[in-house]
């Protein structure tokens, strides 16, 4: 397994954010935008973890980074469930790594996009039940979501931010605004942002994001 690659800070480490990539990218993908962020969190660590190579049914079964295996594009998404709890499993043990280096759970935040996201929605909120800092979905689903979601007192108290593109063609906007809603209906203190783009990331939402943690971690 390809270690995480790991962004440390200017100043000693007092927080972190564990950022998954989405499908077929690398654990390089945001290493820009955590570089950025830092310049604002100069003490937060950022952990870029690697999705395994693996057969992706719906791209002909071409090996690719995949924190799991998509089955069917309808209705929403079919998956390989146990593939994504493993991911999972690989996030609670970087928080736990954290964790032993003296990073509390509340000041560790998870984040992912796309099939990242997807992730790290099911760890922090059905997985774990850990007093996380927050979670920032980006362009992202919760395939594992019942039509409720029921969550303990801790998870519910985890905060959430959603960002979604309005021409998204590849997570549709409705399915990233249904893991939304689902939160915010169980409590969850819950924000969405929206923007102009598609299957990406733009400039104006990583400043959003910036904020966001900032007051979290500042």
């Amino acid at each position: 397994m390809t270690p995480p690659l790991i962004l440390e800070p200017a100043q000693p480490a007092d927080a972190c954010v564990i950022w998954l990539h989405g499908l077929g990218a690398s654990r390089t993908d945001f290493e820009p935008v955590a570089r950025m962020l830092q310049q604002r969190l100069p003490t937060t660590r950022f952990v870029l973890p690697q999705a395994p190579t693996r057969p992706v049914t719906i791209n002909q079964g071409y090996p690719m980074p995949s924190w799991y295996d998509i089955r069917a594009m309808s209705p929403d998404r079919a998956i390989d469930q146990p593939q994504l709890e493993a991911s999972a499993h690989q996030v609670l043990n970087l928080l736990s790594e954290q964790q032993a280096q003296g990073i509390n759970p509340a000041r560790s935040l998870l984040a992912g996009f796309s099939q990242g996201g997807a992730v790290v929605l099911h760890t922090a909120y059905i997985e774990a039940d850990l007093p996380l800092g927050g979670v920032l979905a980006l362009s992202t689903y919760a395939p594992t979501f019942d039509e409720s979601v029921a969550l303990s007192d801790v998870q519910r108290a985890i905060p959430l931010l959603s960002l979604h593109g309005s021409h998204d063609g590849v997570v549709l906007r409705s399915m990233g605004r249904s893991a939304f809603d689902k939160l915010e209906a169980a409590g969850v203190s819950a924000q969405w942002r929206e923007y102009p783009m598609e299957h990406e990331v733009v400039m104006e939402e990583i400043q959003d994001i910036g904020d966001w943690l900032a007051a979290r971690l500042g």
